[in-house]
């Protein structure tokens, strides 16, 4: 590596380093604002508890909204390379804006990967195991599933959940399809492959006896991949965790869209941060005799915010089964890279 390559990975990497430390400052003032989830950290653990918990949570916020940060770090660091005229010196020895691009795009690709692989997974691992309630996503703290199976559509509804949902405690089942409209009760239900192993199960009938069936096995398409999910948000799963769901043959549709949206969205990281970076040069890099760049600045920090919300759009519709998942986590990525060279050819080709 050259003394220019250190260089530019110096002042990149400290400005990336500032931009990001002011936002989870942001970020953890805003967060410490939730009462509620203060107190709950405070009596599982008190103030460090607070400070950890508080710290992971805006470390979520900004893994999720990283291109942003990137754009608006490498704008700041190309400034500083313009206003000292380093950037200048660099293109006189003959080096172009390609070859001063290598390793800024190295950075963001290891940065990208150290991110999905390392840096995400430990920060969502450590949320996980905070003492907070933990409740199925969009639920009310009661569990209802609408379930599939040879007695048709029945309804299932449970008090409490264990192991990622696998089982279920005091549990009701209703049995919509059937002409008396029956009931069972359970202490537990078990998941296993294509069924709901009841516990200690009872049926009631409408003008009939009480049946005590003990251990009953209640069909089902859902599968542990599906109740995995069913707990947690897939964007909330790290990449470990949302392979293992995958594996685990989800049967909803929707839900098997949203974890491989969220799966993809993690492998492509890299890219968007690359895209990222080579939009933050191609609105700054250029050489102007003045040092005003505000049009500039203003238009890369914009195109930046666009990058980001159309990568929400597109993540959102990937999300809910509306778009394609690789079309929507892979398509932002492409998009910020064709933008980012299509306008450095534009200035290296001496247009503005």
């Amino acid at each position: 590596m050259s003394r220019i390559d250190y260089l530019l990975l110096k002042r990149l990497s400290s400005r990336i380093g500032l931009v990001l430390a002011v936002l989870l400052g942001l970020f953890a003032l805003a967060q410490s604002l939730d009462a509620r989830h203060i107190s709950d950290l405070m009596e599982a653990g008190g103030p460090l508890l607070v400070i950890s918990g508080i710290a992971a949570v805006a470390a979520r916020i900004i893994v999720g909204t990283l291109p942003v940060p990137v754009v608006i770090g490498t704008i700041i660091a190309v400034l500083d390379l313009q206003s000292r005229r380093e950037l200048t010196v660099i293109k006189a020895t003959g080096l172009s804006i390609w070859r001063v691009l290598r390793m800024p795009l190295l950075l963001a690709v290891v940065t990208g990967l150290l991110v999905s692989l390392l840096i995400e997974p430990v920060i969502v691992k450590y949320t996980h195991s905070l003492p907070l309630p933990t409740t199925p996503a969009g639920s009310g703290g009661v569990l209802w599933l609408e379930q599939q199976g040879p007695e048709g559509t029945y309804l299932l509804t449970a008090e409490r959940a264990r192991q990622k949902g696998r089982l279920l405690e005091t549990v009701s089942v209703f049995l919509t399809e059937a002409k008396s409209r029956d009931r069972i009760e359970a202490s537990s239900a078990e998941l296993s492959p294509g069924m709901w192993v009841l516990s200690d199960a009872v049926r009631y009938r409408p003008n009939q006896p009480t049946e005590i069936l003990g251990r009953y096995e209640l069909g089902t398409t859902t599968s542990a991949g599906d109740m995995q999910v069913r707990f947690t948000l897939p964007r909330d799963l790290n990449l470990i965790e949302l392979w293992s769901a995958w594996s685990a043959r989800i049967a909803d549709p929707t839900t098997r869209a949203a974890v491989l949206t969220s799966m993809i969205r993690q492998l492509v990281l890299p890219a968007l941060l690359a895209g990222a970076v080579l939009i933050g040069f191609a609105f700054t890099s250029g050489y102007r005799r003045t040092n005003k760049y505000g049009v500039a600045v203003l238009y890369g920090v914009v195109l930046g915010f666009v990058v980001y919300v159309v990568t929400e759009l597109a993540s959102q519709a990937g999300l809910a089964g509306v778009l394609d998942p690789t079309i929507a986590a892979a398509g932002p990525a492409f998009v910020a890279i064709v933008i980012g060279l299509t306008v450095l050819l534009f200035r290296e080709d001496g247009r503005t």
